[in-house]
């Protein structure tokens, strides 16, 4: 379980969020690209940045948020140090309550050792299905996965990511992903690591080829709510906001 204050999980937290408090706050996310080539988000002032974003959690209140049957999260998940922690498995999947067509989304994420979760995204309320899923692993010691295609920042089980920008489980990592449909980026402190374009050709020979097929169809353009997962492992997240694009 996490614990507050205590272990290499949560000794981090303190100087993290001083340290996110000073550099990132509410400024803007870094507008220009490292890793793989991509056109650089354009500039904006403090004041328009601020005006766009919306908070999903922000270290106070879970009220963005609802598990699939529509009733509130599970105990499991708890506010720890102005974090969202799952605890404990049986918390199940988190989903917002808002749903959104294009948009960037921006968070931190840190994992427990040996750990796996995912972030969805273009997630439909009819059965929960078509998600995205941006992959969360301790990529450095879970059993067995050794495939790119499910390491962190992944498109799990389609893409790989192009650079290796995670952090040790027990880190803070800094995550943001946009969805201009049809082109989606996924980032990884600071870098982007990921670009593709939904229903390309490519992306179509992927996608049958993987364990969505032979439903791929999880390319659509229609608003879709954003999902943490409950894969049995401990995970926290926090800053956790987005913005229409």
């Amino acid at each position: 379980m996490i614990r507050v204050n205590s272990g290499a999980f949560c000794r981090t937290a303190a100087i993290s969020l001083l340290l996110l408090a000073a550099v990132t706050g509410c400024k803007p996310a870094p507008t220009t690209s490292e890793g793989i080539s991509g056109a650089a988000t354009p500039d904006k002032t403090t004041a328009e940045v601020s005006a766009d974003w919306q908070w999903l959690f922000n270290g106070e209140s879970v009220e963005a948020w609802t598990n699939k049957s529509g009733k509130p999260i599970g105990e499991q998940w708890q506010i720890i140090d102005n974090a969202l922690v799952l605890t404990a498995a049986g918390g199940g999947d988190i989903v917002s309550k808002q749903s959104f067509t294009d948009f960037e989304l921006e968070l931190e994420w840190q994992i427990a050792a040996s750990g796996n979760s995912g972030i969805f995204y273009k997630v439909s309320s009819e059965g929960w299905s078509g998600g995205l899923e941006y992959q969360l692993l301790d990529d450095d010691n879970y059993p067995g996965h050794d495939n790119p295609i499910h390491f962190t920042a992944s498109l799990f089980d389609i893409y790989a990511p192009q650079v290796d920008a995670h952090l040790p489980a027990g880190s803070w990592n800094h995550t943001r992903i946009i969805v201009r449909h049809p082109q989606v980026e996924h980032w990884l402190n600071g870098k982007l690591v990921l670009q593709f374009e939904l229903g390309s050709a490519d992306w179509q020979q992927r996608a049958a080829n993987s364990k969505f097929a032979p439903k791929h169809d999880i390319a659509t353009a229609e608003p879709g709510h954003i999902m943490l997962q409950d894969h049995n492992d401990k995970i926290a997240f926090r800053q956790i906001r987005i913005r229409a694009l």
